[in-house]
């Protein structure tokens, strides 16, 4: 299976067709993607079904998207998610 690639923070990291932007993370070895607001604790995927929203980033340029739940599209920009939870 051919797969394409994303950027994470400036980084370029490989995704196959259907992967969550999650799990192109982790198959890079990104397991923490934002800290909490208070007391800066690592966060990333905690339940994987977008119950949790510790798995939040950017995505070109549309912030506080679950990771768990988005597929990783060809070119995608991905940020490391900030705390502000909408």
């Amino acid at each position: 299976m051919s797969g394409h690639t994303v950027t994470f923070d400036g980084r370029e990291i490989p995704a196959l067709p259907g992967q969550t932007v999650a799990a192109a993370l982790w198959s890079a070895g990104i397991t923490a993607w934002r800290t909490t607001r208070w007391g800066g604790e690592p966060r990333g995927v905690f339940c994987g079904i977008g119950v949790c929203f510790d798995c939040l980033v950017e995505i070109n340029g549309r912030a506080n998207q679950r990771a768990c739940l988005v597929p990783a599209a060809p070119g995608d920009v991905i940020r490391s998610g900030d705390e502000d939870v909408a």
